[in-house]
């Protein structure tokens, strides 16, 4: 069965109508992307402190990179600041090998699971190479149900404006749910270590997200401008599903110069 067809049975389906948007987002302005790994990493820091047993909901690429180096750094100089912190993986790319170096648990396994000491009890990951990916979803959502609500969400935008693997469409899933990829995302350059070829996506849907307590929205580099204005000064619609989170009360958007589109230090490409 291809993902098309699998698409839109572990999740209902949300309606595309544009909404008003109820609160404007927090957006912070930094000199560079490290200014912005830095402002972020402090809000996280923040609320595990308030929260010890906090449920943080993390993401693969380059946008959250720095982040995740100043997390490992905050945990060298304080051991116990993640001991009862929990995570959850927000995406995954089906069909890889459950070894292979561009799957999204492997991305964050070495660059932030193993480093803060996380015991696997504690990281609710997906399995790329499930024999059966609704099965896998249904899994996924059943474990956030128990587990949730997300504390803090840490989300990247993709450059079709796509949050996880919620790709843009007239429709977006509101759960955990296998989507098939848009070509924009099929390009992204974690792949390009693959030893196998992506077949599909698996996701936690956008209801996932915006029922967190808080949203980070991370962007740098002048290649997210674009998105960044479609999502934030652009209508509300799932046909750019970064722009929903306009629908959340608590959204804080750390970008750099040139992501906000004036110019700058650029930040590494995704």
């Amino acid at each position: 069965m291809n993902a098309s067809a699998r698409r839109g049975k572990s999740a209902r389906r949300a309606p595309a109508r544009p909404a008003p948007s109820r609160q404007p987002c927090v957006l912070r302005v930094c000199e560079s992307y490290e200014g912005l790994s830095r402002a972020a990493a402090n809000r996280i820091i923040a609320r595990v402190r308030e929260k010890p047993d906090a449920l943080l909901c993390v993401t693969a690429g380059a946008s959250p990179a720095g982040l995740y180096e100043l997390l490992v750094e905050a945990r060298r100089a304080v051991p116990s600041l993640f001991a009862r912190a929990r995570f959850i993986q927000l995406y995954e790319w089906g069909g890889l090998a459950r070894g292979d170096r561009a799957t999204a648990g492997a991305y964050l396994r070495a660059r932030l699971i193993r480093p803060l000491g996380v015991a696997p009890r504690r990281f609710l990951s997906w399995e790329s190479c499930a024999p059966d990916p609704e099965r896998e979803c249904r899994r996924m959502a059943a474990r956030l149900k128990a587990e949730g609500p997300i504390d803090v969400c840490v989300v990247g935008i993709g450059r079709n404006g796509h949050l996880g693997l919620n790709e843009p469409g007239d429709r977006v899933e509101t759960g955990a749910h296998v989507t098939e990829l848009d070509p924009a995302s099929l390009g992204h350059s974690m792949l390009r270590a693959s030893r196998g070829a992506v077949q599909y996506g698996l996701t936690l849907g956008m209801a996932d997200i915006l029922q967190s307590r808080e949203i980070l929205l991370l962007a740098g580099g002048a290649e997210k401008a674009a998105q960044m204005r479609r999502a934030f000064l652009g209508p509300v619609t799932t046909r750019c599903p970064a722009s929903l989170l306009r629908l959340h009360p608590a959204v804080q958007v750390f970008c750099d110069r040139t992501a906000a589109g004036m110019g700058g230090e650029g930040a590494p490409k995704d």
